[in-house]
């Protein structure tokens, strides 16, 4: 009896430990998360991210994130290329150029910002488009998106005998504005509410995305976008589904709580001020377009800077594999 007991209690013991074996193996399995690198930019395409980054802080994401902040679009291109990084946020004309000059290896998958570009001028010498006519403009952003908008709308709406001046970047050309050493300027958000508050004498003449909608309202001014490495999409398609709903649920509380997104902004090196932020972010036209939606404003937009230039693109249209549309 004493042998068939111990039998039974050492049958048991294996049991219940081979049983928490593989209920670990298993439990653990279920938490294991896709691990994904991500770089953003600073600025306007960034900020739509602050609250996936902060929920990955937390452990609360469905997937662990490995986030990237840099400075230059170049920098995240030849990551993406290289394939260093898995996702990325770039301004939309460079993502057309990684595509084709990766021989089509990302996916555009949403759109990100909209249009963010304005005239600055001390004085008030402009009130309409016309008013440029004859004007120096100081710019940045020449090669990219600043500049082929500028020249699309000049020329669209027939104003001749504009000179255009480009400094390196859109700091430099901000802190011109505000030294009094560019009085009539185009420069992105959040720079424009940087140079407003430090100058009062400074004002918003024109703001472009108007301007664009007034000339061209079949089309938008696209600024910013999302893409992905197709390999990543294609071995990890549940882990990316999961990053497109919680990216766009940071997005929609990106806009909904401007005060602590301003915060997170600052914390996480999207901009240097969260009290500049704070004004800077509803004119930054941060949205979540994804799908057709999102293949539809990007295909009239690649159109006007291909026909611009098409250089401004990578050379050439992307077509239908570009789209990332489920």
């Amino acid at each position: 009896m004493k042998k068939q007991f111990k039998f039974i209690f050492l049958s048991f013991f294996v049991f219940a430990f081979v049983f928490s074996l593989f209920g670990c193996s298993s439990q653990q399995t279920a938490s294991e998360k896709t691990e994904i690198s991500m770089a953003v930019l600073k600025g306007p395409t960034g900020i739509g991210t602050v609250w996936l980054m902060d929920a990955n802080d937390s452990d609360a994401a469905r997937n662990h994130y490995q986030f990237q902040v840099l400075s230059s679009p170049d920098e995240a291109m030849a990551k993406l290329i290289q394939g260093e990084i898995d996702i990325a946020a770039l301004p939309t004309n460079v993502a057309a150029t990684v595509y084709n000059k990766s021989e089509q290896e990302i996916s555009v998958c949403a759109v990100n910002t909209l249009g963010v570009l304005s005239i600055l001028e001390r004085g008030d010498t402009i009130d309409t488009a016309s008013d440029l006519a004859g004007k120096t403009i100081f710019s940045s952003g020449q090669g990219s998106v600043p500049e082929y908008a500028l020249e699309y709308l000049l020329e669209k709406n027939g104003i001749e005998n504009v000179t255009v001046e480009y400094m390196t970047d859109h700091a430099e050309l901000a802190t011109a504005v505000v030294a009094g050493n560019a009085d009539i300027a185009l420069l992105p958000e959040p720079n424009v509410t940087a140079v407003l508050l430090q100058d009062t004498s400074v004002r918003k003449a024109l703001d472009l995305t108007e301007l664009w909608n007034q000339t061209d309202p079949d089309t938008q001014l696209v600024m910013g976008c999302i893409v992905a490495r197709k390999d990543f999409i294609e071995n990890n398609p549940q882990a990316f589904s999961d990053f497109l709903e919680e990216y766009e649920a940071s997005v929609d509380t990106a806009n909904s709580d401007v005060a602590q997104t301003a915060l997170l902004v600052e914390q996480y090196g999207i901009m240097d001020s969260a009290a500049a932020a704070e004004k800077a972010i509803p004119n930054c036209n941060i949205v979540f377009l994804g799908g057709q939606e999102m293949k539809n404003a990007l295909e009239g937009f690649y159109t006007i800077l291909f026909d611009a230039n098409p250089k401004s693109i990578g050379g050439a249209l992307p077509d239908e594999a570009f789209y990332y549309t489920k």
